[in-house]
């Protein structure tokens, strides 16, 4: 069942999304300081493509205020802006009753966006 909402979510806004990700990685590795962000934007372009089958845990050790730092500049660069996305898509996709499942995981990957440091993206 996992494989079929995969492909489905593909078609209907995971590609567009993943774009975004791997746009916005691509960006943050043109400088050395914006490596850590590119690679855990990568890492996020991953699961954007194939969400089903995937749930994200929080890490069990403390990141320290480094995370907190990483995080809100992340928000600042390019988390809010693949947020609303994630927001949007979900609530259009919301609408009907087929779509709900797409948009359950449009909302679970928005609360990730904004702040992907100190969690880990792992299998059922």
């Amino acid at each position: 069942m996992s494989t079929l909402g995969n492909i489905l979510w593909f078609v209907l806004g995971g590609f567009i999304i993943a774009i975004e990700y791997v746009v916005s990685s691509i960006a943050m590795m043109l400088t050395i300081v914006g490596i850590p962000f590119g690679i855990q934007t990568l890492k996020l372009a991953e699961l954007a493509i194939w969400p089903f089958g995937r749930d994200i845990k929080q890490n069990e050790f403390a990141s320290g205020c480094l995370g907190t730092i990483m995080n809100i500049i992340w928000i600042l660069i390019g988390g809010f802006w693949i947020f609303l996305s994630h927001i949007v898509l979900g609530v259009i996709l919301s609408i009907t009753i087929i779509g709900i499942p797409f948009g359950k995981q449009h909302f679970k990957l928005a609360s990730l966006s904004l702040t992907p440091f100190g969690h880990n993206v792992v299998k059922k």
